[in-house]
């Protein structure tokens, strides 16, 4: 079902930037936020994909020592994947959250909203260490210094794409025509997009400079600085 370069893409190593760390009872975990993965996902996938929250459900409440209360919701996340015939894949897990509020109506709503979001990731997951897997590994294989993954070839840019499939997304070789290694070293990231070149990366509108030296424009309705590929080629 995947491409070539969406299973090269899913086995790049995690870039260190976008991992998060939080202390729960003197112990440092390390995670990925929704926001980012369901963007990674959006990206790989070129949007066709989505998911349904099969079960979710109150498991624990009580009332800890400053009144507050404490909710707990599991819930069963399941995510479809579709190819350009409309093909499709399943993954399933599940996922727990709680919620610590004063009001009952807060603490339920942060607590299934936690569970949901634990679930999806959980689940895309599967997928590969773009979605974190490595991070259940007990010496995770990240991406240092936002340098790119050296084991991994980068792909060249495909400019004539099968009849009635919707256009691939893929990351675009250092040895184009364009050299993006000042890009490439600062975190971010080039994908061929339709008939486009466009960037992805974390803090994105701080290194707009070193963005529009390299030849791209900001798109204001899709939100996306792009260069379209007849300029790649130039």
């Amino acid at each position: 079902m995947f491409s070539e370069n969406q299973i090269k893409a899913l086995s790049y190593n995690l870039d260190e930037s976008r991992v998060k760390t939080i202390d729960k009872a003197g112990l440092s975990f390390k995670y990925l936020e929704t926001y980012d993965v369901i963007n990674v996902a959006n990206t790989m996938f070129n949007y066709m994909w989505d998911y349904t929250i099969t079960r979710l459900e109150e498991v624990a409440r009580e009332t800890n020592q400053n009144g507050n209360n404490v909710i707990t919701y599991s819930a069963i996340v399941k995510v479809k994947l579709y190819d350009s015939q409309r093909n499709f894949i399943e993954r399933e897990d599940t996922g727990v959250g709680t919620g610590t509020a004063r009001t009952l109506g807060d603490a339920i709503d942060n607590a299934s909203k936690s569970a949901v979001s634990d679930g999806l990731k959980r689940t895309l997951r599967s997928m590969g260490s773009q979605f974190g897997n490595n991070l259940y590994s007990k010496t995770p294989n990240l991406t240092q210094n936002h340098q790119q993954p050296v084991q991994i070839q980068q792909v060249q840019p495909q400019y004539q794409q099968p009849q009635y499939q919707q256009p691939k997304t893929q990351q675009v070789q250092n040895t184009t025509p364009q050299d993006y290694s000042s890009l490439y070293n600062i975190g971010l990231t080039i994908m061929e997009q339709g008939q486009n070149l466009v960037v992805i990366g974390d803090d994105i509108f701080s290194k707009k400079d070193s963005i529009k030296a390299c030849g791209f424009r900001w798109d204001g309705n899709t939100k996306m600085w792009y260069k379209p590929l007849e300029q790649q080629a130039a």
